[in-house]
């Protein structure tokens, strides 16, 4: 960010694994004259902005789910993402708000799968031995194909899993469906976010009032947009959107 500043530019768009550790950097920046757009991973500067989704209100609608699905509740395990990082803990925080207001459900479990299908793996294999039955599991995205694979090496009937976007994870959805009818939902922020905040940064260059807060919707996929969903995400990657002007215009609008 500091040679960004002395090499000239205009504008800084980025996605902060923190919050705060950003944040003098920013506040250097903008001192000097620079437009600074924070979009998914948002910093708590006053002087910049931020383009985030509600992400305690994705893991809420997770539980929301399960409760519409599972009307009897159980028990739940729960893969959390990187930990120390704001979005692990806002996604972590809407789960235990939704289990709070679904009272037939409770958490049995809790493992770090810093959105890495081995590294979910891992850890689901090692804590399932100890755990009773689960009826589903609650994820940040990148982790589901994890889980699933653990709980099959384990011997142990899939449980409804809420998946994250990621082509594996989809992949694997469409097969269970074929083979058994299997239903879940599948949510996540698009990667493409970063396109809007490409948008954003411009049209504040561009002399526009733009609200130094803004939100966008987290990509959902239900079954019926799973084929469609699938055939558009590469293998390796992840669902996404690209936003245009005309969205990044629509978003603004909206707040103003």
């Amino acid at each position: 960010i500091q040679n960004m500043i002395l090499q000239g530019y205009d504008a800084i768009v980025l996605n902060a694994a923190s919050p705060t550790a950003l944040n003098g950097a920013v506040a250097e920046a903008c001192g000097a004259g620079l437009i600074v757009v924070s979009f998914d991973g948002i910093v708590t500067e006053p002087c910049a902005w931020r383009i985030a989704v509600d992400f305690a209100a994705m893991g809420k609608e997770e539980v929301d789910y399960l409760a519409g699905r599972l009307p009897d509740g159980g028990n739940l395990l729960e893969i959390r993402g990187l930990a120390g990082v704001f979005v692990d803990d806002e996604i972590s925080k809407g789960i235990h708000e939704g289990v709070a207001e679904h009272d037939q459900f409770e958490i049995v479990g809790s493992v770090h799968g810093d959105w890495a299908q081995d590294v979910a793996q891992k850890a689901v294999a090692g804590i399932l031995p100890s755990l009773p039955e689960i009826v589903g599991v609650v994820t940040q995205g990148g982790d589901g194909y994890g889980a699933a694979q653990a709980f099959e090496a384990a011997g142990r009937d899939t449980p409804l899993i809420v998946l994250g976007n990621r082509q594996d994870e989809l992949k694997w959805w469409a097969e269970q469906r074929d083979a058994n009818g299997y239903e879940t939902l599948s949510l996540s922020i698009a990667p493409g976010v970063a396109s809007l905040a490409f948008w954003v940064a411009q049209q504040i260059l561009a002399g526009e009032e733009v609200p130094k807060d803004l939100t966008v919707p987290f990509l959902k996929i239900t079954q019926d947009d799973l084929d469609s969903a699938l055939e558009t995400t590469p293998e390796g990657s992840v669902a996404n959107v690209s936003y245009t002007l005309e969205d990044a215009q629509a978003v603004i609008s909206e707040v103003k």
